[in-house]
């Protein structure tokens, strides 16, 4: 077995929350309507962006971004979690934990990278609205986008991989409900210095650049709001960044916690992954779509012409 990388055994067993087995069925219920009500939600916005010409801004059109990253770990994560919390198996394929791995960091970095430039659409919204056609044109956003993705997939490659060049201990055992990086790194029996340092370099741009970038491009926000003469224009201002500001919040701020405050046990780290995975993704269009009255509006017009195709 010492010859034996991450990436060659068959299966890998994930533990899941088997320590708590009378948390298993309940949460399986949470987890399968969460599971249904995402798919949904984020299916609707994408699609209510693509009908709606009033929605084919770039604030929708990174929001299609940000609903497509969820719809992404929500497909990578929670069928193998459902199948694992409902019967007896707690398996995983060798192919579908290397794909949780990849994936799961990829669109992670890629979500942080994501709310930075939504942040800044922000910005250039409320701090240089006469030039935010210019600054914001269809071409940069699609350049913005893309650079978030691709940074995001060049940083889960070299993660993920270097990480499947590992040699097994002798069990295949992972102390979590899906594969990801540093689970995995925790099986190896070899140095993992080297992976260590690349995680905590690779990390920079995403865990620490792209929050700064979010809050400095608040602090203009909050500066040229509060220079506003009237009370109307500055809820109106605050109101175009409400949503993101929320999503960025509940985002980062877990993330801070358990960056400064490491999860005293296995358990309590599974529950903060456990909201990453399953409970962001369904909050993330609920939010954007109860506190946003455009997106409210395209779904009464589109309502209101299904009852008139229907009459």
């Amino acid at each position: 077995m010492e010859g034996e990388n991450v990436s060659s055994p068959s299966t890998f067993v994930l533990l899941g929350f088997s320590e708590h087995p009378w948390l298993e069925i309940p949460l399986f219920g949470v987890v399968l309507v969460s599971y249904i009500l995402t798919l949904i939600g984020n299916s609707s916005i994408i699609l209510l962006s693509l009908v709606d010409p009033r929605l084919q801004t770039p604030m929708y059109f990174f929001l299609d971004n940000l609903s497509v990253l969820d719809l992404c770990v929500t497909c990578t994560i929670v069928p193998q979690l459902l199948a694992n919390l409902w019967g007896p198996e707690k398996t995983i394929a060798s192919w579908g934990c290397i794909t949780q791995a990849y994936l799961f960091h990829w669109t992670g970095c890629t979500e942080c990278a994501l709310l930075a430039v939504m942040a800044f659409d922000r910005y250039v919204a409320i701090c240089r609205p006469l030039r935010y056609t210019l600054i914001m044109h269809p071409r940069v956003c699609g350049q913005m986008a893309a650079a978030a993705w691709s940074s995001g997939l060049a940083n889960s490659l070299l993660q993920a991989t270097l990480t499947l060049q590992l040699h097994l201990c002798g069990h295949r055992t992972l102390d979590h409900f899906f594969c990801e990086v540093p689970v995995l790194i925790k099986l190896a029996c070899s140095d993992t210095t080297a992976n260590d340092l690349s995680l905590a370099v690779g990390a920079i741009p995403f865990a620490l650049v792209a929050p700064l970038l979010v809050l400095i491009s608040y602090a203009f926000i909050a500066r040229a709001v509060l220079k506003l003469p009237s009370a109307e224009g500055r809820y109106k201002a605050l109101s175009t960044c409400s949503s993101h500001l929320v999503v960025v919040i509940m985002y980062f701020g877990p993330a801070i916690y358990v960056y400064l405050q490491p999860p005293a046990n296995s358990t309590q780290a599974k529950f903060m992954s456990f909201f990453y995975c399953v409970i962001t993704p369904l909050l993330n269009p609920l939010i954007y779509t109860l506190r946003n009255k455009d997106v409210k509006r395209a779904w009464k017009r589109i309502l209101q012409s299904w009852g008139g195709m229907k009459s």
